[in-house]
């Protein structure tokens, strides 16, 4: 919550330290689990998708209107 001079409390900065810390800990869960399963973790970065394969191998494709489902 914020206090009068608009800044955060220590209380709130420190809840969302630990809401950040879980959050990320799930996804870092997520991305092992679908490697494991064989599966790519996707991202998208400036307007490109990326595709981390399970072999470390990284595919960029141009992410346009065009190709909503693009082919690895």
């Amino acid at each position: 919550m914020k206090n009068d001079k608009g800044k955060i409390s220590s209380e709130t900065y420190k809840q969302m330290a630990e809401f950040v810390r879980i959050g990320n800990r799930a996804v870092r869960q997520a991305q092992e689990e679908n490697h494991r399963l064989g599966l790519p973790n996707i991202y998208s970065r400036n307007g490109k998708i990326i595709y981390e394969m399970p072999n470390g191998e990284i595919i960029v494709k141009e992410n346009s209107q065009d190709n909503k489902n693009p082919k690895l």
